[in-house]
């Protein structure tokens, strides 16, 4: 039986951090046995929101090696930079001929991160973002997206424009599924919604012990909670939400100390520390080794890129006698 296929991907913005892990990486690495992969380096979509192409590269290099660290396998999961495949731009201009300005304003996503990122006046490129990722998704006949719950009208727009381009030329598209992933995304250190290396809040996946430490002892706590004999209230805890993630099996522990007063934050603070530092160890290792082998990291890419490329072909080529064009 012919395993369905899966496309995922990120915008490059250099090395992750737990966050990317909990809310996808550890997501993709199981589905990998399940799925046919297909894992995108979102280049293009870097234009949205930064005109600034400096580091893409350097930024695509390293979110690679932690995706190869976090156990994304290239022989299971090809992985590719969307820009050296240009069938993505060409689908994409024909899926910005299926749907309206209206239709695409209506979506969610777009005002929240426009919000997000104070921008006044949304540019052409932003409004049709889910057209773009519509096209990454379609050009793999993706039949599933790992998403968050955040992007599932990205993926109802995607669903919307198969089976318009469907019933005008023939079939030819899957509409995707939503995917959605089973923990909730982990919020920053600061207390932010999310974890971001722009607001400083994060704990990167290559970050060593000490670094984990020194970035833990900034983390938020109970306000309430003062000083050690305190009793504290763990479910506003962030502390206490990475001892869920990272160390399931003390759990009860942590929280009646936090509760009694007898576990004061700051040693609270030092367990979770030693237990995320524990997490991250073998991917810091994997890690290492592959920035210790440019040239094999590099042909991972261009391998990947080749067989993303063939898959690209075949479906424009399929689109292309459909749509009697080309």
């Amino acid at each position: 039986m012919t395993k369905k296929r899966i496309l995922s991907g990120m915008r490059p913005t250099g090395k992750l951090h737990i966050g990317h892990y909990v809310g996808a990486l550890e997501n993709w690495v199981k589905l990998q046995e399940q799925y046919e992969n297909f894992h995108l380096i979102a280049d293009y979509h870097v234009l949205t929101t930064s005109l600034n192409t400096d580091d893409i590269y350097l930024n695509s290099t390293e979110m690679l090696i932690d995706w190869l660290a976090a156990g994304l396998d290239p022989v299971k999961s090809p992985m590719f930079r969307q820009s050296k495949v240009k069938e993505h731009t060409e689908l994409h201009l024909i899926f910005s001929m299926l749907i309206t300005v209206n239709r695409l304003e209506r979506n969610p996503t777009v005002k929240e991160q426009a919000r997000d990122l104070n921008i006044d006046n949304i540019i052409y490129g932003h409004l049709g973002y889910p057209v773009l990722q519509t096209a990454d998704i379609l050009l793999y006949k993706g039949n599933a997206v790992p998403v968050g719950e955040d992007q599932v009208p990205h993926i109802e727009i995607s669903r919307e424009i198969a089976r318009k381009f469907n019933n005008q030329y023939g079939n030819v598209f899957p509409e995707p599924e939503p995917l959605l992933t089973n923990f909730a995304r982990l919020a920053g250190l600061d207390g932010s919604s999310k974890m971001s290396k722009s607001l400083g809040n994060t704990i990167l996946l290559s970050d060593d012990p000490e670094t984990v430490k020194a970035r833990m002892k900034k983390a938020v706590t109970d306000p309430k909670k003062i000083r050690k004999g305190d009793p504290g209230h763990p479910e506003i805890c962030l502390v206490f939400s990475y001892h869920k993630k990272f160390n399931s099996a003390e759990v009860p522990t942590i929280e009646a100390g936090c509760r009694s007063g007898a576990l004061g934050c700051f040693d609270c603070k030092m367990i979770c520390s030693a237990k995320i530092s524990q997490f991250i160890e073998p991917i810091r290792e994997k890690r290492q080794y592959y920035e210790a082998r440019p040239d094999e990291v590099k042909q991972i890419l261009f391998d990947g890129e080749e067989r993303a490329r063939t898959a690209a072909k075949a479906t424009m080529e399929e689109v292309r006698e459909k749509m009697k064009i080309g």
